[in-house]
């Protein structure tokens, strides 16, 4: 490559802390203390724990350290797939960094927090604008946690009726969290197959719809990263037979400013904000899920919701039919507040990052097809699927190519998901990268494509310029090690 963005430099290695620990070093400075000391009956404290004792500079190099270790979208392109690993611009990071909202106490009463409930309620208003739907509660603080509020509010939809359900359709291409969600609320998840070119048809649910199935959890655009165009049809099918319509909001990326999705026919949609409205994403949180319902669904929304009463705002909670409160306080406040700023600092140009983010999937997988292999050609929305079939011959898998990005400078793509797809590469470059940064990207999977021809073992034994390259994955899960030797390189 004419411009190597990866690394071969400095990699700073330390022993375990517990190696580097010395009996007296602290890192902090205590005031005196000066409360007459008074022993404690061993039998209560039990066992000291064993914790290193290190001093402040100790501390902070190996946290530094660390740092140097990490890779994130501020340090380059992160094309995993589903998970929208897309760049967080600062001045969101900046507004939800106010003193106001930042230092906001969650026990205050309401008459002190009007200018956060606002916030909260405009947030709920550009939700709806942006779907088309009735009404929205920001309660879920996580895309599963918005899944399973939505599956609770049909369950309670449902029971409500008089007749409870038993089954809930979920297609193989729906994000692996529906089926847990589903059977939280009781309910038996039923396959559905897909057709040749990726998506769920008509004829296929009207097989399997009865008065005993819930509905249906579609995620759309699928985790193929196609648009399921029959889904008006599909829910008018489960709606006649009473059922309601789950939708998956977690790639709304690809439909932001272009589609309405209550005249989709869907009941209930979760958006992860987190993904979409740019909140920094990865790490286990911070999340947030709202939900947005058709009206049909609105007496059930998780409380407390937050209403406007002349110019004053509340948290009310005087919903009869709703299926309760989710967590404590207003969740991920900070998470909200950097996902309204997103909104107004972009506005209307919600619609070209949809359009970039579109485009940019494409375009790799243009530039890709015929490289590796790709077992749905059909044009693709905010990401793209190939798999390894087209180099398994020399030996090189999926795992290998991934690996062999890293020495490249990528992060590598999400492997082994879709399930439907053996040897999965699922690649979302989102709206964050240039032509230039995907060129670059291309031309590395070029070249590994090439290598697995004419040396394979490169891939096979990548990555080279880490400090460690292929751990056991599954025997440190099982035997985790916190202090010993310090790994050698494998």
């Amino acid at each position: 490559m004419s411009d190597y963005p990866g690394t071969r430099g400095l990699a700073f290695r330390e022993a375990l802390l517990w190696e580097r620990g010395r009996a007296g070093r602290i890192g902090m400075s205590l005031p005196e203390n000066d409360v007459p000391r008074a022993e404690m009956d061993d039998d209560l404290v039990g066992d000291k724990p064993d914790l290193p004792e290190l001093s402040e500079v100790d501390v902070v190099r190996h946290y530094t350290r660390l740092s140097t270790w990490n890779f994130g979208v501020d340090t380059g392109m992160y094309p995993l797939g589903s998970c929208t690993m897309k760049y967080n611009p600062k001045i969101n990071d900046r507004l939800a960094s106010l003193p106001g909202f930042a230092g906001l106490h969650p026990m205050l009463p309401e008459s002190c927090v009007q200018g956060a409930l606002k916030l909260l309620h405009e947030l709920e208003r550009d939700l709806l604008e942006i779907t088309g739907m009735d009404a929205a509660s920001l309660q879920p603080s996580a895309g599963a946690q918005g899944e399973l509020a939505g599956m609770l509010m049909i369950h309670a939809y449902h029971a409500y009726s008089g007749k409870q359900r038993r089954k809930i359709i979920i297609p193989s291409t729906a994000h692996g969290t529906n089926p847990a969600s589903a059977a939280l609320c009781g309910y038996a998840p039923v396959a559905v197959q897909l057709s040749a070119d990726g998506v769920v048809t008509p004829e296929a649910i009207r097989e399997i719809m009865d008065e005993d199935t819930a509905g249906i959890m579609m995620t759309n655009p699928n985790t193929l990263g196609i648009f399921e165009r029959h889904i008006a049809e599909i829910a008018a099918i489960v709606h006649e037979k009473g059922g309601m319509v789950y939708g998956d909001g977690a790639n709304l990326n690809a439909l932001m400013g272009y589609a309405d999705i209550g005249k989709m026919g869907i009941d209930v949609l979760h958006i992860n904000v987190h993904k979409t409205l740019s909140t920094p994403h990865g790490g286990g949180g911070p999340g947030a899920g709202p939900v947005v319902v058709r009206g049909v669904l609105e007496p059930f929304l998780p409380v407390p919701r937050i209403r406007k009463r002349g110019e004053k705002y509340e948290l009310a909670s005087d919903f009869p039919l709703t299926i309760g409160r989710l967590h404590a306080f207003c969740g991920n406040f900070a998470v909200l507040a950097r996902s309204l700023a997103y909104t107004r600092t972009l506005g209307g140009d919600l619609k070209q990052v949809t359009e970039t983010a579109v485009l940019n999937a494409n375009y790799v997988k243009a530039a890709l097809k015929g490289i590796y292999n790709l077992p749905f050609p059909q044009p693709s929305m905010h990401e793209c699927v190939f798999n390894d079939a087209s180099r398994r011959k020399s030996g090189v898998t999926t795992l290998d190519i991934a690996k062999r990005l890293i020495d490249f400078g990528y992060h590598p793509p999400t492997v082994y998901f879709p399930l439907v797809v053996d040897g999965a590469l699922m690649i979302e470059p989102t709206e964050s990268e240039s032509k230039a940064d995907l060129d670059g990207f291309v031309e590395a999977m070029k070249i590994i494509a090439e290598e697995s021809a004419t040396n394979p073992e490169a891939a096979r034994d990548a990555p080279k310029n880490t400090s460690v390259s292929r751990p056991d994955e599954v025997r440190a899960a099982r035997r985790l090690i916190l202090r010993g030797e310090t790994p050698k390189r494998q």
